[in-house]
Formats: structure tokens, C-alpha cells, sequence
């Protein structure tokens, strides 16, 4: 038996999720929104995020949020610097504050949102065991601890690997080829100095040969780094990273013909090394509209990282979703239709962007086309 009924229920509390929760409540609708996390710090939330004017902003004005968020970014975060395997600085670009992508960390960003929703709105330790239609429109969510729900409107917001997206599609994310070995420097002014002097203030590309390193300095000072190659899917598994002296020696050996300046950003690396492999929808997902239940965020569109647009279209994906339901009360389905239609569409083109983008970075002549990329841009 079903122990509450929630005439909007959001399944995840990620960024997307959070705004649109938000954007209902600034709206006079409520929502209730369960995470499988035990509370709101359960864990780190990952590291910077360049939040776009049209997308994410536009989210953040929509929450009423926009000036908050201002208070929040990080100056000089829009700095960029572009090196070759030989550590040769190709090119550099100051922040100015000119820039529409400021860059804010998510940890922040997230905490931005929680704390604009009321009390009670997140059920944390909520783990979906299972969803699934009541045959009138609505669904029936099981969790983990035995108990059940059901919902008016079901909102998939729960990421890459969403139990909600199988009620939609039977599309599965794939790996794109591209794995990442994920590492903080802390303190890096202090203890770090020489690494910190390479990243420089902002974003940072060391690429060639199919491999390379992307970087930035947070706002408390680390260095976030991610080392990326194109290998088979298993590859990394190959590497034992239980043992963090022993995967930093393979992923040394990885970068052997690299500058040692950039094996330093390894050698050097505090805690133990962490492997993400990319994967991705096939670009242009969609689904048939389906009474009751939708996505956003990764769950609907999940892609690659090198267009810089998964948080910002999560984000204004949940602002949309949002202003579409306040727009057609007592219409959920009229609100879904609208607001998947302009979804497809933008989602379509930020997919194709970000396998463009990986293609860009990942590749024989790298950094080369990635310069090229950035010289067309300041043509426009």
C-alpha cells in the first residue's frame, strides 16, 4: 500500500531538481523531492562550474536567486590557459570580469538552492527501488526502506543512471571513448606552489596525442585535476586504485613522454585518484509523451562534459519545467508537451556540441584544433 501521495514528486536533488522545486515554490506550487543521499552532506559536491548566461543564469533568475548567486562566484574564474604535452603555455586569456560564464563552485551553488526551499522539502535517505504506472496517469514509487508513494507528476531528475528514465525510453547511457582519473591538490599556494603556478587562476587545458589534463583552481585554494585519455572502456580497471601509490605510478606511466611539470600534477596529488568513465545518450534523445511522469537534467540528455553544459541545461531545464506547469494549472500534460518540445530541441543541439567538443580536445593534433576553436570565437 502506497503511504502518501504527492501531486508533484521529484526523484533526485541535484541541481536540476533543486531549481525546480524552487521555481515551483516561487510559483505558490509544491513539490516534495527525495534523494537517495542520508542528508545534504553526505558527500562533496564536485568542483567549479562556469554558469551561462542563457541557461543556468536564466534558471537563476527565474528561482529569484540570480543576486545570490552574484555574491557567490569566483573572481578570476574565467581565466583560461591552453599548453601543449611539452608544458609550453600556447595560450593564455586574463579574467577581466567581461566574461558571460562565472565561474561558482557547486557545492555552493547547490547550498544556494536548498536553502532557498522550505523545510522538509528534500526526504533525504530516499532510495528508489522502483516506479511504475497506476494505470490512471499517475505512478507508484517503492523505496528502499519498504515504503511507497504514489505521484500525479513523476520528475526524473536523477541523473546518468535515472530509475525513472525506463518508464520513457529504453535508451542507455555508452561509453564515448574518454576516461577521466579525477585528483586534488590542497592548499596549492602553500603546499603546491609549482602546480599552482602551471594552472594558473582559472581553467587550464594541457592536451596531445589523445590525452591531457583539465584543470582549474577552486575557491578555497585546491587545484581540481582530471587526467583524460582515449582508451578502451576497460582499461582503467586494469589499475588497482585501492592502492594510491600504485595508481599513481600507471598513470605516470601513462604521461612518460609528457613534461614533468605536468607528471607533477599526478605525483603530487593528495588522497587517492579517482576513475570516471564518460558516458553519454545518443545525442537527440526523446521520448513519446507519456501521461504523468518526465525528465531533466542528465536523466534525460546525459552527454559528455566538453561543452560545458550538463549543470546549466539540468538547471534550466527544471526552470522550464517549472514555468510551464504555473503556466497551465490543473493541464500537467499541456505543460509536459511544451515543455519537452523546447527540451528536445536545445538538448539535441548542446549533445552535438559536446561530441564536437570531444572530438576538439581528444585528439592526434591536439591542442591545435582546440586553439582554432577559441581563435574562431574571438573572430565572431
Amino acid at each position: 500500500m502506497s503511504s502518501a501521495h504527492h501531486p508533484i514528486a521529484i526523484i533526485g536533488a541535484g541541481l536540476g531538481g533543486l531549481t525546480l522545486a524552487r521555481v515551483l515554490q516561487v510559483n505558490g506550487i509544491e513539490a516534495a523531492v527525495f534523494d537517495l543521499e542520508a542528508d545534504r552532506n553526505a558527500r562533496t559536491q564536485g568542483g567549479m562550474l562556469d554558469i551561462h548566461e542563457d541557461s543556468g543564469q536564466a534558471a537563476l533568475r527565474a528561482a529569484g536567486l540570480h543576486e545570490r548567486f552574484r555574491e557567490k562566484v569566483h573572481p578570476g574564474g574565467e581565466a583560461m590557459r591552453v599548453l601543449d604535452k611539452h608544458a609550453r603555455v600556447l595560450l593564455e586569456q586574463a579574467d577581466d570580469g567581461s566574461g558571460g560564464r562565472p565561474e561558482i563552485d557547486r557545492g555552493d551553488l547547490r547550498d544556494l538552492l536548498l536553502d532557498s526551499l522550505p523545510e522538509g522539502t528534500v526526504r533525504w535517505g530516499s532510495r528508489i527501488t522502483g516506479a511504475g504506472p497506476t494505470g490512471d496517469g499517475q505512478h507508484q514509487v517503492t523505496l528502499a526502506d519498504g515504503t511507497s508513494f504514489t505521484a500525479g507528476l513523476l520528475v526524473g531528475a536523477d541523473g546518468a543512471w535515472s530509475r525513472i528514465r525506463p518508464l520513457l525510453s529504453d535508451a542507455a547511457p555508452a561509453y564515448t571513448g574518454i576516461s577521466f582519473v579525477e585528483m586534488d591538490l590542497f592548499e596549492a599556494d602553500a603546499r603546491h606552489p609549482e602546480c599552482a603556478e602551471l594552472i594558473g587562476g582559472g581553467m587550464f587545458f594541457a592536451l596531445g596525442d589523445n590525452r591531457g589534463f583539465l584543470a582549474h583552481r577552486e575557491s578555497d585554494g585546491s587545484l581540481h585535476v582530471y587526467a583524460g585519455l582515449r582508451v578502451a572502456e576497460g582499461m582503467l580497471s586494469t589499475i588497482d586504485f585501492t592502492d594510491a601509490e600504485a595508481s599513481r605510478a600507471a598513470m605516470v606511466h601513462l604521461f612518460a613522454d609528457w613534461a614533468p611539470a605536468l607528471r607533477r600534477l599526478i605525483t603530487d596529488a593528495d588522497g587517492a585518484l579517482v576513475p570516471r568513465l564518460i558516458h553519454a545518450l545518443p545525442a537527440g534523445h526523446r521520448w513519446s509523451r507519456t501521461p504523468g511522469v518526465t525528465l531533466l537534467g542528465d536523466a534525460a540528455h546525459l552527454m559528455s562534459p566538453f561543452a560545458g553544459e550538463g549543470a546549466n541545461l539540468a538547471m534550466i531545464d527544471g526552470a522550464d519545467l517549472g514555468r510551464a506547469l504555473a503556466a497551465h494549472p490543473g493541464d500537467a500534460e499541456a505543460a509536459l508537451a511544451a515543455y519537452e518540445a523546447d527540451l528536445f530541441a536545445r538538448s539535441t543541439k548542446s549533445a552535438q556540441e559536446s561530441a564536437e567538443g570531444l572530438e576538439t580536445i581528444f585528439n592526434d593534433r591536439a591542442p591545435q584544433p582546440l586553439l582554432d576553436m577559441f581563435a574562431s570565437f574571438r573572430e565572431e
